[in-house]
């Protein structure tokens, strides 16, 4: 038996598929790999072992009687622990949610990529209810970066982007509000998509701010983004917001390459604030792609203020009634700007919005010359566990908000971003964004292939 644990999510399911070896196999390695590492790596909050252990026995049977199974088969995976799992109890990362009852069914996307023939073994580590952009949870601790435990993996989704980077597993779900998926997958090399606003049904997830959360796949591969990505799409009644329209599979579009895409750099606020590290792997990717085109997104600034609102808002009205009463029982750095977020007047809740519709109508005109925008997804790259401060345009600033001072003024429109990793010659990894219209994520991985074919991306 030839076992690679850390093999990618495609790659494991062609094995399997080949009988090289089983799923049980498959997955009684992957247990065991995370009974050894995760009490270093924090990345699992919890490991539902007997299910996937069962759920593995279930598709070899299928495969010894020779039913088709699916293109995901025995592919294990795990989740950020916002998602319902049948029989545990959804933490969001908060020890209140301790007390609530176990969830009775699973979340639509785990029930998906189960229909694939993927196998869930757990769920993972992130900051309270959302809400951050490191991973240092009060309550069950920090997720230190697989790449230097001594730095941060990025968030919300931490858990997530770090179990994927370790070769925990091949392929792990996150969310994503204003760049929950999108900076750790920079921060620790791997690739993470924010597909357009209710393209993947959210139905089963805890969320943070409605109108912002999308949720998206952490994989290895730009082949495995595409068959996961293809195995979530669907309409979904459970959610209101999910898109109605027929899936369109994205894995044919990726042998397209980038005939006829119109590809543009970022500018302005975009192009301002990033350390060299950051900017050798914009430019990194920019050169192979050979783009000289540069365009503003106007107003960006008043983006990311508003993208900020409307978040600090939503997110404080959800969990007003549990502030009032356990505001002790809160992580600190999550209660206190939730306090904020409760202080701020409705008008100004109105102004965002009116905003929001305002600069999608002009990011939307500038989709009509442009397929691809680039933007780096980090200023830096992953901080120190301790760090409070880093310097931005010469200007020293708060870590944690401002690891998403490239991703939020895109969050809050409902656009696909696709965040890659960069090869570097460093230690530490860098991501850069990919941005489209709508609906276009077969433009972003056609983008990713390229660059991937390349050898521009890790």
């Amino acid at each position: 038996m030839s076992l690679d644990v850390t093999a990618s999510a495609l790659t494991v399911a062609a094995a399997i598929r080949h009988r090289e070896y089983s799923a049980v196999e498959r997955v009684t390695a992957t247990l065991a790999q995370i009974a050894q590492r995760n009490p270093q790596l924090n990345c699992f909050t919890t490991v539902v072992a007997e299910r996937a252990i069962a759920t593995a026995q279930r598709l070899d049977q299928r495969l010894g009687a020779g039913d088709p199974v699916g293109p995901l088969a025995g592919v294990p995976f795990a989740v950020k622990n916002l998602f319902d799992i049948r029989g545990q109890i959804t933490l969001a990362g908060a020890k209140i949610s301790q007390d609530n009852p176990p969830a009775t069914t699973d979340a639509t996307a785990i029930t998906r990529l189960e229909q694939a023939g993927a196998i869930l073994v757990g769920a993972l580590n992130m900051d309270e209810y959302a809400y951050g952009f490191v991973t240092i949870n009060a309550h069950s601790g920090p997720t230190p970066n697989p790449h230097d435990p001594s730095r941060v993996a990025g968030g919300s989704s931490g858990g997530s982007a770090a179990a994927v980077a370790a070769g925990l597993v091949p392929l792990t779900l996150g969310s994503d509000t204003n760049g929950s998926i999108r900076v750790p997958a920079a921060l620790c090399g791997v690739y993470g998509l924010k597909p357009t606003y209710g393209k993947l049904s959210r139905a089963g997830a805890y969320l943070f701010s409605s109108s912002l959360d999308h949720i998206g796949p952490f994989v290895q591969t730009v082949p495995d983004l595409a068959a996961t990505f293809d195995a979530m799409q669907g309409p979904d009644p459970q959610d209101p917001v999910c898109d109605t329209a027929p899936a369109e599979p994205v894995t044919p579009e990726l042998a397209r390459g980038l005939e006829g895409l119109r590809i543009a750099i970022a500018g302005d606020h975009f192009a301002r604030g990033m350390d060299d590290a950051v900017a050798a792997g914009l430019a990194q990717v920019v050169a192979a792609l050979g783009v000289t085109d540069h365009v503003t997104l106007p107003e960006t600034a008043r983006a990311r203020a508003a993208a900020y609102l409307l978040t600090a808002c939503e997110g404080s009205n959800l969990h007003l009634a549990r502030l009032q009463a356990r505001p002790m029982d809160f992580d600190p750095a999550t209660r206190d700007r939730f306090l904020a977020g409760a202080l701020i007047p409705a008008s100004w809740y109105v102004q965002a919005q009116r905003f929001r519709r305002w600069y999608r109508d002009r990011i939307s005109q500038i989709f009509n010359s442009v397929d691809v925008l680039i933007a780096p997804t980090t200023p830096c790259v992953a901080p120190r566990l301790d760090q409070r401060t880093m310097t931005i345009d010469g200007q020293e600033v708060l870590v944690r908000p401002h690891l998403g001072l490239y991703t939020q003024p895109l969050s809050f429109i409902g656009l696909p971003v696709l965040s890659v990793p960069v090869a570097q010659a460093g230690p530490l990894p860098v991501g850069v964004q990919l941005i489209a219209a709508p609906h276009c994520e077969a433009q972003l991985l056609r983008v990713a292939a390229v660059l991937a074919d390349l050898g521009v991306t890790a």
